[in-house]
């Protein structure tokens, strides 16, 4: 029997640690894709392509499959080719609700595991994180939404848009404290629509 040399031994592992070190190991599957993956809040240029043939209104909608008779299964290669598709991973939660089930038919995946996959592609996306938390806090897992609220914060830095968000999310599970704190945050930086303001004025929590 031939054993390798230790220079080939030492070239197969440095090609093993690197592949490894390009994607961590999940039970939700590789980001490798025939088309992408593509950054949805990046490479907008990319996604005529698939909005056309399979992120059509019809299936975000819910209505109807655009090239299969499972609307799952349209969202999944929209989600495969942009895993962090804000639109697509919302309209994947809500298919997972009407059919109340955490794999909706067509999807490879669990509603669950298309935000793992978004969040390991894009980590800092706050507005996918968000899309997240409100999934948790919708299943009743409100202790682990938190949390993905806490990161997100972490990562808003100066977007108004973000705190305004977070603001209302906060009010939304009676978490005042931090409803206020990012509805401070939004306003110092510029954001103008008044609800949450209007809100915690109701409330006794504003200023």
């Amino acid at each position: 029997m031939r054993y390798p040399t230790p220079a080939i031994f030492l070239s197969l592992l440095l090609v093993l640690v690197q592949a490894q070190a390009q994607e961590p190991v999940s039970a939700c599957g590789s980001l490798q894709n025939g088309y992408g993956p593509f950054d949805y809040l990046t490479q907008k240029e990319k996604l005529p392509i698939v909005e056309q043939y399979h992120f059509t209104p019809e299936v975000e909608m819910l209505v109807r499959g655009r090239t299969s008779t499972s609307i799952g299964a349209d969202l999944h290669y929209t989600l495969m080719a942009f895993p962090n598709h804000h639109r697509a991973l919302q309209a994947m939660v809500r298919l997972g609700a009407r059919l109340h089930t955490p794999q909706p038919v067509g999807a490879a995946f669990s509603v669950e595991c298309y935000f793992d996959r978004a969040l390991r592609f894009r980590v800092h996306d706050t507005t996918a994180r968000l899309l997240f938390a409100n999934y948790l806090f919708q299943n009743q897992r409100n202790k682990e939404a938190l949390g993905q609220m806490e990161v997100a914060s972490a990562d808003a830095g100066d977007n108004p848009f973000t705190h305004y968000n977070m603001g209302l999310m906060y009010l939304e599970h009676q978490t005042f404290e931090q409803a206020r704190a990012h509805a401070h945050k939004a306003y110092e930086l510029g954001f103008t629509q008044p609800d949450l303001r209007e809100q915690l004025e109701r409330l006794g929590y504003w200023p």
